[in-house]
Order: C-alpha cells, then structure tokens, then sequence
C-alpha cells in the first residue's frame, strides 16, 4: 500500500480556498465554475488558463495546503527505467508520472495528491512505496506527451517491433457478393503507399496477437484514433497522424472490394488475411461521422474458436441438460443474450457436437462468421429478398434434419421454427431477452400461442460473457462468505474463503483481467413448466419453478465462477442483473 502522510486537509472546496487566501476574487471564481461546466479539466487549470492565477502561485497553494513537495515538470528529464514502471494508459487515466526511484520509493508527479485509488494501485502495480509530489494538471499532461513516445514515434517503434511479423501477411482477393471494383489510378493516388500498407497490416497483425475481437478506426475533429475491443472492453491503442486518416481508411475499402470514393453512405465488406500459415476473416463496416469516417472490423479468426462445449464453462449439471437437449430428435433449443456474448460460439459448438455424415444441418445466418465442415450455411440477404423466413421455407424443402436460424426477428420467422420445430426437426435460434424466463414472454409476445411455446421448446440458454483474472499475475485474498449474500450466494457457513484478483502485468495490459469464461443460465422445459407456461404463468413464477429444479440464475452462475477462482466480484456485477 501508498504510505501517504498529506498535510493540512483540505475540507472546503479549491475556490473556496483561493478566495480565502485572497488569490482569487469571488468573481473570477464564478466565471472558472461556469468554464468548468461540462468538462473533464479541473479547476486549477480553468484559472490559469483564463489568467487569474499564474502557475507557480497554484502549485505552491496546492503544496501548502496538502503538504505535500511541489515540482516544476516544464525542464524535467525522466530515466526511461522509471517511465517503464507506470504505463502510459495508467499515466493519462490518473494524470500522473513517475518521477525518480529512490530504493523501495517512487516519487510520483500528480495533479491531485489525495486521489487514493491512484496512489493505491500505482504502489500495488510498482510494488513500491509511493511518494507524492504535487504538479498542475496542465503541466503534467504535457509532461506526460514529452516523456512518453509521442504518437509519430509510437508508430514508428511499434511498426519496428512488428517487422518480422509482417513478412508473413499476405491480403487474399476478396470475396465478398456485392464488392465493387476500385479504379487502378484512385488506388495508386489514396493508399497504396509503402507506409500506409505496412501501418495498416502492422494493426491487423497486432490485433490478432492481443486477441481482440474488434477494431475501431475513429475520425475526431482533431484526432484519428485506434481501439481494439479486448475481452469485451475497449482500449485506446494508437493515434496515428489525423493526415493519414483517408489515406488508411481508403486502404481498409481497398482491401475490402468497398468503393473508396464513397463517403456520404455506410459499407460492408469483408478482407481475407493469411498470417503465419493462418486464415483470418474480418467484417467491415464504415459508417460516415461528422468528422469523416468510422470503420468498424470484426474479426473472425477459426484458430480461435473453441467448439468443444466441456471448455466453454458449463457446471456439470447445465452441460448435461444442454447436451441432453441438443441430441433430441426434434423441438427446439433457445439461446438468449446481448449482442457479444457469446451466443455464435455456443450454437456452432452445439452443431459441432451433433454433426455427423447421417445429418443434413442448414442454417441461416445474418452475417455467416465461420464456414463449418459438412454444414449447409446461408448468408441471408434481406437487400434480394433472401430473408431470414424466406431461407426458412426453402430449408423446409432441402430434407433437414437440424436447422439453425441466426436471430428470430419477427413473428413470421418464430412460426416457421415452430412448426419446424413440431413436425420432426431439431431447431436452434437466438432471441435478445435478458433471461431465460421472460424468453417465454417475449415469444408469447410476439403472438405465438401458449400451447405451441410449451410443445416446441426443449430447453432455453441466456448467457453472457465476464473477463477472467489473468492466469499470470492473479493473487489470493480471503473475504468472509457472508459478503457475498447480498449479491445472491447461499451462504454455506465457510466462514473465510479465498477470491483471486489479477495484480496487473504486461500480459494482461496492467488490467488483471485476461481471457473470458461464458456464463449460463439453462432452463430444460420441464412437465411442470410447460403447464405452467399453459396456464398463462408469470415471468416470476417461471423463475420460481426453474430454481426449484435446479436452474442456477445468471448471478448465481457467475458467483460460482468468484468462488472457483476464475473471475472477480466486480466482473459479476458488470455483466449480470441482480
């Protein structure tokens, strides 16, 4: 932990103070808070900015009245060694900056001393004794894009670093329906350049090695950033110059088959990329903004997907329901969830299970992710009429023996899987419900009939998707049992039990999460339930009924995974309701 030992405390807001101190007048105070509305900068910074009060006046008040040593930043020449123990991304989250080590101590330049959590997780992630110094927050974020890499050279070095890798990319010919063929002449003048093909791999290639599921290429009025969307959370990766935003852009639609010269409408696209003897997919979108364009890539890496149901997460009890329930001969199977969490791996790791030369499997998908060995799969096309219900009725005449539909979106698709389901096939579709018993409501909804819902269904999966504590830094620390009842554990009168937390390391990007685990709630359609599904039941009363079977809620699930070690507390809370 920080030893922080602050001066003076401060109980009366910083204005006030100035006032007091005659630094400032009541006046100017009122015009800084008015200045400060709607932004992120404090207020010490607003008064200097507006000039009523010079920056060395603010620091020494600050010093005072904390107690703490001030520092002048402006001159300052940091040993990259003491750079290297505080990441940029903590630096800029916290406005601070390593300063100088002294032995087991860090002096630390901070625009507010008191920010305990700051100190708290800089001491927890250095393993140091922190020491604070006071500095303006002007001051430090300046020093903070001296002394870190500036953007140019970040890309410079990262490109550096990733040379080796980039001989192995190669852009394979799109294949995408509806690509468009792009003039030779508005190749050679907008992206075809040396630099921007390297840069642009180089963030493919990167991706891939974190893992990201998603990158986002985002025009700013005066920044043009990259963000990789890691285990479901996004993180800030590069600011390439704002001048290479067209000329990156029109490289992505280049090697998508997209038409670079449009720019007032949204496209879609897809880029094939062997790397390291590998194939990888990633989906395009660009969408126009009001300070250019935004492309959005998904990535679809085979390599990654896991299709082995054992490694997914399920407890013993759901995956044998789960498993019982996909190799029934008919009825149909429902999974549920927010987009992202994971409901594509669990349907195609279902139709792995049950694929076999003696099954015919169709079905229908709103994008096609991955290509799947010995299944039939279609890409709906709604723009040729190539409709989730249209492919339905045609799946209906191909002899199907188990039919996947991506999203059931309308009443007319739910009828047709119904009746699918009820005439001798094995159904499998998404719906966007928050669990597995109002799934039931939002059929019924939709206007399905209570008698066909309680005949078709076999068993309803919600799921999401919650980081797991990184393998490589994670740390015991005991709690008492009795905390976790309010988030919903049953209390077994342990006492003591022992949660992990990741500590923070490279591997994990300093975030102590790293990697994901799915996390289910299966409800298996009992007698029971369909009379009561019948009989008009309650959502409330579904739950009741479920649980009273075995049916562990999305929280519980995820408390499970505390307790085991796998996730945190915090992670539960994040993607789970109460």
């Amino acid at each position: 932990m920080a030893q922080v030992k602050l001066g003076q405390p401060v109980n009366r807001r910083l204005g006030d103070l100035l006032v007091a101190d005659g630094l400032i007048t009541p006046e100017q105070l009122t015009k800084a808070l008015t200045e400060q509305k709607g932004s992120t900068e404090k207020l010490g910074s607003i008064l200097t900015k507006l000039g009523f009060i010079n920056e060395e006046q603010l620091i020494g008040f600050l010093s005072r009245q904390y107690g703490v040593p001030s520092i002048t930043l402006s001159q300052l020449e940091i040993d990259p060694d003491v750079l290297k123990l505080v990441p940029p991304t903590i630096a800029k989250k916290y406005e601070v900056l390593p300063v100088r080590r002294m032995g087991n101590s860090l002096a630390l330049a901070m625009a507010d001393p008191t920010n305990v959590f700051a100190l708290d997780d800089i001491s927890f992630m250095t393993n140091l004794q922190v020491l604070p110094l006071v500095a303006s927050q002007t001051a430090i974020k300046k020093a903070i894009d001296r002394n870190y890499e500036s953007k140019t050279e970040a890309i410079t070095s990262f490109m550096q670093d990733m040379s080796s890798d980039l001989t192995n990319v190669e852009v394979l010919e799109g294949d995408d329906e509806t690509g468009a063929k792009v003039d030779i002449f508005e190749l050679k003048e907008s992206a075809d350049e040396a630099p921007v093909v390297k840069l642009v791999n180089m963030v493919l290639v990167d991706a891939i090695q974190k893992g990201a599921s998603d990158i986002h290429f985002e025009s700013y009025e005066k920044v043009f950033r990259v963000r990789f969307r890691i285990d479901g959370v996004l993180h800030e990766m590069l600011s390439p110059p704002k001048r290479l935003e067209s000329a990156i852009l029109s490289r992505l639609k280049i090697m998508s088959s997209l038409d670079i010269a449009e720019r007032r409408l949204p496209q879609d696209g897809r880029i094939k990329l062997r790397y390291s003897n590998r194939e990888i997919d990633f989906r395009v979108s660009t969408l126009p903004t009001i300070f250019g364009e935004k492309a959005v890539l998904r990535i679809l890496d085979k390599d990654a997907l896991r299709l082995d149901l054992t490694q997914l997460g399920f407890d013993r009890w759901s995956l044998d329901k789960f498993n019982a329930a996909i190799h029934q001969p008919y009825g149909m199977v429902l999974i549920t969830g927010p987009t992202g969490s994971g409901k594509t791996t669990t349907l195609y790791s279902a139709i792995h299970t049950i694929n076999s030369s003696d099954v015919n499997i169709m079905t229908a998908e709103d994008p096609v992710e991955y290509n799947l060995k010995g299944v039939n799969q279609v890409q709906i096309n709604e723009g040729v009429g190539r409709t989730f219900s249209a492919a339905l009725r045609s799946f209906l005449r191909q002899d199907p023996d188990v039919i996947l539909v991506g999203e059931t979106r309308d009443l007319e698709t739910a009828q047709i899987s119904i009746r699918a389901a009820l005439t001798g096939h094995l159904v499998f579709t998404t719906l966007h419900t928050n669990d597995c018993p109002s799934t039931v409501a939002r059929l019924l909804d939709m206007g399905i009939p209570p008698f066909l819902v309680a005949s078709s269904l076999l068993l309803i999966l919600a799921q999401r998707l919650g980081r797991k504590v990184c393998a490589q830094c994670k740390e015991p620390y005991e709690v008492d049992e009795a905390s976790l009842v309010p988030y919903g554990h049953t209390s077994t009168g342990a006492g003591k039990i022992r949660l992990y937390k990741g500590k923070g390391c490279p591997t994990c990007n300093f975030t102590g999460m790293k990697g994901r685990v799915a996390i289910y709630e299966i409800m298996p359609i009992t007698e029971e339930l369909r009379d009561a599904i019948l009989k008009g039941a309650q959502t409330a009363e579904l739950r009741t009924i479920a649980e009273s079977q075995g049916m562990k809620t999305l929280r519980q699930a995820g408390l499970m995974k505390v307790i085991d070690g796998t996730t945190t507390i915090e992670e539960i809370l994040r993607v789970t309701l109460s």
